[in-house]
C-alpha cells in the first residue's frame, strides 16, 4: 500500500476521571520530556514532542531525538506536524454544523449532494449511501490508498483531484453493501470533503478555517492542499523505504493524497483545542453533540491503545498516521486533560508504534498507578 492514514478511536472504560481536576486536588502526572526522551529510544523513532494540558493549561512538553534522521538539532517542541486522521473529527466536525443549519441531512443520499457520483459511476450504488454512512465509515465503499500505486508515496509534484481519489476507490473489490457494517475508509472522508463544498461554495480548507481553526484560536492549524505544499517552520522528518529498501525523506507528503481525510497539519496545543471543545461541546449546537460524537467515536477501535485501563482513568484515543509519521492525541472522557504527541517515524509498524504510544500515555497520564 502506497500509503495509509488511519484514525482510530478508543474509549477505556472504567470509572470517572478523577485525574481531569485542577486545583488542590491536582493528581501527580508524570513526567513528560522523560516519556517523550524513552519513546525516542526506538529505532522506529527519529523524533517525539509533546505536551500535557489541563484545563486548557500547558503542564508539561518535551521534545527527543532529531530533527532529521542525521541530526539537525532537536524539533522545537511546539512545531507543527501532521495529524492524519484526526482531520476527521473536524471535518465531521463542519458537516454536523452543516446538519444543524438545515443545509443537508445526515439521511441524504450521496447520489442526490454529489450527483456525479452516481452520473460519472465515481460510486456504486452512490444512490443507496447516506452522508451519516460516510461519516461513520459504513458506506462500504473501498480505500483510495492502496490504488493510488507503489510509486505516490515519493511523488511530491501530482496533483491528484478529490474526484480522481475516489475514482480510485473503484479499483478494489467492493466488500460489503451501505449500512452492514463498520469498515474504516478514507475515501469517506474524501467525499464529505466534496459535500461540504456543494452548500458552502468553499474548499474545505476555508470552511475549517471559518468553522473550526479561527473560533477556537488555532492560529498555527491549516489543511495544506496542493503539492508539494508542507509543514511550516522548523519541525520533523519523516522517512519511508524505497523499493530497495533506502530511508528516504517523505516530509513532502503529498498534499493532494491526503486532503479532508487526513491532510490537517497542527501543533500540540491547537489539537488539545480541539479535542476539549469536541468532547465538552462549542463546535456544533447542543442537540447536535451526541450526534457528532456518537458518528465518529462509535465506529472507532482495535487501535491496542488502551491507557491507564483499569487504572481509574477513561481515555479517548485518537490516531493519525502515515508513512513518516504518527500522532496520537489522548484525552480524559470529560474533555480536561490531553496528552498530544507527534512522532517521526523510519518504519511504520503499527503494532510496536501503538504499545509504546501507550506506554508513554501511562507514564504521564497515570504513573505509578
Amino acid at each position: 500500500m502506497a500509503g495509509l492514514t488511519c484514525a482510530v478511536l478508543t474509549l477505556s472504560v472504567a470509572s470517572p476521571p478523577a485525574a481531569a481536576s485542577t486545583g488542590a486536588d491536582l493528581p501527580r502526572f508524570g513526567d513528560v520530556q522523560r516519556a517523550l526522551t524513552e519513546l525516542a529510544e526506538s529505532d522506529l523513532m527519529v523524533g517525539a514532542i509533546g505536551a500535557l494540558y489541563v484545563d486548557g493549561r500547558l503542564v508539561g512538553k518535551g521534545s527527543a531525538g532529531t530533527r532529521l534522521l542525521n541530526g539537525g538539532g532537536t524539533i522545537p517542541a511546539d512545531a507543527r506536524y501532521r495529524i492524519g486522521s484526526q482531520t476527521k473529527q473536524m471535518v465531521a466536525a463542519v458537516v454536523v454544523q452543516l446538519v444543524g443549519e438545515d443545509r443537508i441531512s445526515l439521511e441524504d443520499k450521496l447520489s442526490d449532494v454529489l450527483p456525479d457520483t452516481a452520473d460519472q459511476d465515481l460510486v456504486e450504488p452512490a444512490d443507496q449511501i447516506t452522508i451519516r454512512q460516510l461519516l461513520d465509515h459504513t458506506s462500504g465503499i473501498p480505500d483510495y490508498f492502496g490504488a493510488l500505486g507503489e510509486n505516490s508515496l515519493f511523488d511530491f509534484t501530482t496533483h491528484y483531484p478529490p474526484a480522481e481519489l475516489v475514482k480510485r476507490s473503484r479499483s478494489p473489490d467492493r466488500q460489503q453493501e451501505p449500512g452492514e457494517t463498520f469498515s474504516y475508509s478514507n475515501t469517506n472522508y474524501i467525499l464529505l470533503g466534496m459535500i461540504i463544498e456543494r452548500p458552502t461554495g468553499k474548499p474545505p480548507a476555508d470552511e475549517l478555517d471559518r468553522r473550526v481553526f479561527r473560533p477556537l484560536h488555532m492560529n498555527r492549524t491549516y489543511l495544506p492542499t496542493k503539492p508539494p505544499e508542507g509543514i511550516r517552520g522548523p519541525h520533523g522528518h519523516g522517512y519511508a523505504p524505497d523499493s530497495q529498501g533506502e530511508l528516504r525523506d517523505v516530509d513532502r507528503i503529498n498534499a493532494s493524497t491526503l486532503w479532508a481525510a487526513g491532510g490537517v497539519v497542527s501543533t500540540a496545543r491547537d489539537i488539545s483545542v480541539f479535542e476539549r471543545a469536541f468532547i465538552q461541546g462549542g463546535l456544533v449546537p447542543p442537540e447536535l453533540q451526541d450526534v457528532l460524537r456518537g458518528l465518529v467515536l462509535g465506529g472507532g477501535g482495535g487501535g491496542g491503545e488502551r491507557p491507564c485501563a483499569g487504572k481509574g482513568l477513561e481515555i479517548t484515543t485518537v490516531t493519525g498516521s502515515a508513512p513518516g509519521f504518527r500522532a496520537t492525541t489522548f484525552t480524559t472522557s470529560d474533555g480536561r486533560v490531553q496528552f498530544a504527541v507527534s512522532t517521526t517515524l523510519t518504519k511504520q509498524d503499527n503494532a510496536a508504534l501503538s504499545a509504546l504510544s501507550r506506554a508513554a500515555a501511562e507514564s504521564v497520564l497515570c504513573p505509578g498507578k
